[in-house]
Formats: C-alpha cells, structure tokens, sequence
C-alpha cells in the first residue's frame, strides 16, 4: 500500500473522535405543492478545471465552527415534521445554475411520469408522500440522477427546496427489488439524519418491495427496519448510515458487501467532505465501492458548498454534472427581526420575563438560542425557578432524552425550548412564531466573528410554510454590536432598535409585524 492511504486511512481511523463524529448534522424536508418551474441557464462544463472554479467561484461558502472550549455546539439536525407545502415565496425565487459534464441532453420534468419510474414507486410518491408534481430542484435535478449514463452529480439546494426527495428517488429508481444484496448506500453525518432519511425511503418505497437497514437501528430497539447485528450479513437494498459506522461494517466486521453498489449518496456533502468533518471516511468508503463495483455512480448534496467542497469535488469525482441555487432562498425579509441593546447580561432575562413572553403568550411557541451548552443547562435552570414552564436541548444530552425533549415541544407541551446550535438548522415546527438569539451566533475561536450561516438558519425556524416570524437579537457587550453590525451588512438588511425597557415597545413591533 501507498505511504499516502497508509496515512490517509489512519486518519480516517483515529483523526476525529467517534463521538464527534455522531454528533454533527444538518436537515431533510420533504415538499408538496410547488410554483412552476423556472427559466434554466444551462451551460457546457469547460474543459479546464480553472475555468470551472471561475464558474462556481460565486457560490455560498459555509464552514462548520469547531467546538469552543466552553462547549459550543455544532448545528445539527433533529427530526423534522413532514412538510405537506412547501413555502411558495421561498419556492419562487429560486435560482438554478447548471453546468453539463458532456453532450447529454437533459430536460427537467414537469411530472414524475417523465422519469419513467415505476408504478410502485409513483404510487408511493402520490399516495403516501403526498407529492403533485417535481419542484423545481427536482425538475432540475432528477433528470441527470436517473437518465443513463448516470453521470456523478454535485447539487447544492436550500433546505426545504425537496433535495431529500431527489436522492432518495434516485436510490430507488436504480435498486432492483428482486435481487437481495445492497445496492444504494447514503451516507449521513449524524444518527439523527440517518433516521430521517431512512424514514422518507421506508416511506417512498412501500409499495416497491425495496427494503432498507440503517446504522442507526444497529444499537436502537427503536427503528422503522430491522436491527442488523455485528453478525448479520446485510441483504436490504438501500443502506443508509453514519461514515464510520458503515466504514467498520464494510471493513471490520465484513457484513456489507459493496460489489453491487450502483449509487453512492452523500447528504450533507458540505460536513462530509470537510477535512475537519468527515473527508477521511467518505474518501474510504468511495475508493473500497470503486475498487470492488467500479462505475458508481456517486451523488454529492448540501444546502451550502464551501471552497474546500469545491476543490475535493474537482479532484475526486470524476466528469460529475453540477447544479447549483445562486443564492441561499432562505429570505431574510419574510421575518420581522429587531435588537434589543441591554445593559447588563442579567438585564436579558429581564426582557425575556417582562417584555418578551408577557407580549409572545398568544402567539405560538419560541424558541431561544445560545452560544454554549452550560448557558442552556443554566438558563432553563433559571427560568424554570421564576416558573417558567420550559425544556432545553444541547449536544450533550443522550440520544433518548433529545428524542423526548423535542416530542415535548412537537406535541405543544411546552411553549419555550432553549437551545444551542444543535437546532439552527433542520427543524420544522410549524407553531414557532418567534426566535431569539440570547447570544448572537459567533464562530467557535477568536476574534469570534460572526456565523452568518447560523444566523440565517437560526431565524429561519421561525415563519414555517409561510408563516409570520419575528426575531430578537438580544445585545450587551461592544462585541455583540459589532457582529450584529456586520450581519446586517453581510445580508445588505437593517435590523430595527426596539428599547429594552419599554413595557409595550416590544407588543407594538409584534404587531406591527401582523403577529401580535
């Protein structure tokens, strides 16, 4: 073996811990009923590989923040509620970009029909997903997954735009019902979205026969398939799993025969390919299918794409067709968002106790961020002292106690969730009408700059499926005015002064915003 996989496969073995590992994440939706599709550039991929970085130079750029010595987490994604419409405002300004690997004629699909998928699989679409016709993603995207020769495909679409669709379609328009080995593997980085993919596929495929095991239901009594053991030999067609659980069991333990992979997905391409996340382990996975199958077909999708992404795409996956929203559709104008300047870090739970939730009672749930897991841990401490009813949720509790945290605000049991970054991304629930960022989300080492990714994300849990949301940005320190500053810059938006200590100033901006 070359001296550079030696290396490359110790540090897919020991360089990020397993336990890291499972707790990063991002989100799955599914979509209903979408606008027409839109107008397309449709452009040849240059023959040179500095022409297409020029291309693609204007992409969004996302880095995941390390983890902060005080315990900051990482966002995540948790389970989301299934969508039945997909926002149209967000829908309708999607902008697609596609660049063509070759000659290969592509129309985008009007109807599931034209993508000649099987009558099972339309049956589960329309019956049990609830599905009318592609998106606009979809329309774009679908063509290229499942249309010979079945190029390589890297497409970056917004959350909720029905990516999960396009490559769970993908698998289970290439599995082969009648022949019980794996055929289709994704690979999520966390449990959380392995349980969710799993469910859109179990789902989609329940009149097709197709069957589906997950590393998640490896160490979980609780799943939606059958357990697979260390022992069993895996004969379900659609793997879906974490990098280095479905790395051991290709490797180690030798239950997962990969010389029948047609399809190779990597949800959340952004994490998985990342030199701090996941890149080791992705990379061994795609050479072990390569030298073992060969001509898979390998599909790379993320809400956002960094400049690392990019470079790893152009080196690794060879002639891939690419496909690309210009810009991050999650609209910052569809939430009201104001800054409250408070002028001490115990004033802030004043404004919450005496301004905020006196003014939000009626108005649905709200959810409120903060930058560490001990500022969860303590303000739900807080709060529930002062007789606030309230759950929290942060990186550091187990799998079982997130799960019920999260059925407790589902189900409306509770109105108020604390929360750090494990939920800025991903979470659907329709009733959060309001957002506050008690700590204004900030990269995890100095100078502590602002993650502007996080706060779109984080706002963005608010005003679901059309709804009206508001969001406060709660600031103390020069710190906080300057990241907030440059925000409001960076997203060209002006953030509007509400007083802290005005007992009616915050119930008229709420509504004037149509919400109070």
């Amino acid at each position: 073996m070359a001296e550079a996989e030696k290396n490359q496969e110790v540090a897919a073995d020991g360089l990020v811990p397993k336990l890291e590992k499972e707790e990063k994440e991002e989100v799955v939706s599914s979509s209903g009923k979408h606008e027409e599709e839109e107008k397309q550039v449709v452009e040849k991929i240059p023959e040179k590989q500095e022409d297409l970085m020029e291309k693609l130079e204007g992409l969004t750029v996302t880095k995941v923040a390390d983890k902060a010595e005080d315990m900051a987490d990482k966002p995540e994604t948790v389970l989301n509620s299934e969508r039945q419409q997909l926002d149209a405002a967000v829908e309708a300004e999607t902008e697609i970009k596609k660049v063509i690997a070759d000659d290969t004629p592509y129309t985008s699909a009007k109807t599931f029909e034209e993508l000649n998928l099987s009558p099972e699989l339309l049956q589960g679409l329309y019956s049990e997903m609830k599905f009318e016709k592609p998106s606009k993603i979809q329309a774009a995207t679908l063509p290229m997954i499942v249309t010979p020769p079945y190029r390589n495909l890297i497409a970056q679409a917004h959350n909720g735009s029905g990516k999960t669709t396009c490559f769970v379609l993908g698998m289970l328009s290439r599995v082969d019902p009648k022949l019980k080995v794996p055929q289709a593997i994704c690979v999520c980085p966390t449990r959380e979205l392995v349980i969710q993919n799993e469910a859109v596929v179990v789902k989609m495929a329940k009149y097709t026969g197709v069957t589906t095991a997950s590393t998640a239901n490896a160490d979980s009594s609780n799943s939606l398939t059958h357990s697979v053991s260390r022992r069993d030999r895996i004969v379900d067609q659609v793997i879906i799993g974490t990098p280095g659980t479905l790395k051991r069991w290709m490797t180690k333990d030798k239950i997962l025969d990969t010389r029948s992979i047609k399809i190779l997905v990597f949800d959340e391409a952004d994490q998985m390919l990342d030199q701090s996340g996941f890149q080791d382990d992705s990379m061994r996975i795609m050479r072990d299918i390569d030298r073992s199958r060969g001509n898979c077909q390998v599909l790379l999708f993320s809400a956002t794409f960094g400049e690392n992404v990019k470079q790893f795409a152009l080196r690794t996956i060879p002639r891939a067709n690419y496909i690309f929203v210009e810009k991050e559709a999650l609209s910052l104008d569809a939430i009201k968002q104001y800054k409250i300047h408070c002028p001490n870090p115990g004033a802030k739970i004043d404004v919450l106790q005496n301004r905020i939730f006196p003014a939000a009672e009626k108005l649905g749930q709200s959810i409120i961020f903060v930058r560490t897991r001990h500022s969860a841990s303590e303000l739900h401490k807080r709060l529930e002292a002062d007789g606030y009813k309230c759950t929290s949720i942060q990186g550091g509790l187990s799998h079982e106690e997130r799960d019920h945290v999260i059925q407790e605000f589902r189900s409306g049991e509770t109105k108020i969730l604390i929360a750090t970054d494990v939920l800025s991304r991903g979470f659907d629930q329709a009733q959060v009408t309001l957002v506050i960022n008690y700590d204004i989300p900030v990269k995890s080492v100095p100078p502590y700059t602002p993650e502007f990714e996080t706060y779109l994300h984080r706002i963005g849990r608010s005003g679901r499926f059309g709804r009206k949301g508001a969001a406060f940005n709660l600031l103390v320190t020069d710190q906080d005015e300057r990241n907030l500053r440059k925000i409001e810059q960076h997203f060209n938006t002006m953030i509007s002064d509400v007083t802290w200590d005005d007992d009616n100033a915050i119930e008229k901006v709420l509504k004037d915003a149509g919400l109070a």
